[in-house]
């Protein structure tokens, strides 16, 4: 019987995770019935999001919340080693909504994402095309209405979605301004990433710091963060502006109610649109998107940006890492 190594949630967080939250245990793998998979696990992704569900009571439509003592939900990069399954084969690579584990059994009823064409490293299939690549893709094509010349602020710049949504913008002909923390992350964002002009978010006038780098106002905002952020934002939109929802890290660890914008008033007067979206929706368009993606990869279009961290005893501190912005770009776990 081969054992899994998993990582469990060990106590809800209050506000950031710890590592404490988190233990690693080790399980057998149950013998496989008719109709599943026994997948191998060869990368996790660590994605803020996830940490919506941690919660006590925080289930949704989306995901329930997670059960103490279980193994902890995640995306992963998944390899086939064994079937009973009419619809994959051993071999088989797949982009799934598994737990942080090593091993998985499945009746193939969570969320799959086959990757029918595997041409670049396994763990580009968790990042730029993988939910995180096809988040930013979505979410800027499908309501974004980018045109030359148009200005595109990007919050959480130098995180997993921010560090391509920027470059899909500019790839649209946009002028891209990008939101992060600290002069070293706003000099990589122009320097790595092609950003035109970054904000330092840790600076002492927020509005002031947008009103400079965006003279011209702001035509589309891809918002990771939330929150206060987004109200300041609001303050210099343009007419027919698209403020595009992806996540609210602003407010994933916060205990009590983090304030929203109270200047809503702007998207009436300035004629502007604000769209929510969740990329799995979307998952017949994946093939097609990920080959629009790779072709723009090929072309050195799109330049890859990765924190990586080694098996699993390093889940947890991954996860971790991400609330106390240590990663540029995606933050991943080899197994």
């Amino acid at each position: 019987m081969i054992e899994n190594r998993c990582v469990v949630l060990a106590q809800r967080p209050q506000g950031r995770p710890r590592v404490s939250d988190f233990k690693v245990e080790t399980r057998p793998v149950p013998e496989l019935e008719d109709g599943q998979l026994l997948c191998k696990n060869r990368f996790i992704s660590l994605d803020a999001g996830f940490r919506n569900w941690m919660d006590e009571g925080s289930g949704d439509n989306v995901l329930p919340a997670m059960p103490l003592g279980e193994p902890v939900m995640g995306l992963t990069l998944s390899e086939v080693l064994q079937s009973t399954h009419a619809d994959f084969a051993k071999g088989d690579i797949l982009m799934a909504r598994f737990a942080w584990e090593e091993y998985t059994v499945t009746n193939a009823g969570d969320f799959i994402s086959p990757i029918k064409d595997v041409r670049y490293p396994l763990n580009y299939y968790l990042g730029v095309l993988g939910d995180t690549g096809l988040s930013a893709y979505f979410g800027l094509t499908d309501f974004g209405n980018i045109q030359p010349g148009d200005t595109v602020l990007v919050s959480a710049a130098a995180g997993a979605v921010g560090s391509i949504a920027g470059q899909i913008a500019k790839i649209y002909g946009a002028r891209t301004v990008g939101i992060s923390h600290g002069p070293d992350k706003c000099g990589r964002l122009i320097r790595e990433l092609g950003y035109d002009a970054a904000i330092d978010r840790s600076g002492a006038d927020l509005d002031q710091a947008i009103a400079q780098a965006c003279p011209d106002g702001i035509d589309v905002y891809f918002d990771n963060v939330g929150g206060p952020m987004l109200q300041a934002v609001l303050a210099h939109i343009n007419e027919e502006a698209n403020i595009l929802l992806c996540g609210s890290v602003a407010t994933y660890n916060s205990t009590e109610q983090v304030p929203g914008p109270n200047n809503l008033f702007q998207l009436t007067t300035k004629h502007a649109h604000m769209h929510g979206f969740m990329t799995h929706l979307n998952l017949a368009r994946y093939e097609e998107t990920r080959a629009t993606m790779a072709a723009w990869i090929t072309e050195g279009r799109l330049v890859i940006h990765e924190h990586r961290l080694q098996g699993i005893d390093n889940v947890g501190q991954a996860f971790c890492d991400l609330f106390e912005g240590v990663n540029f770009g995606k933050t991943i776990v080899e197994l």
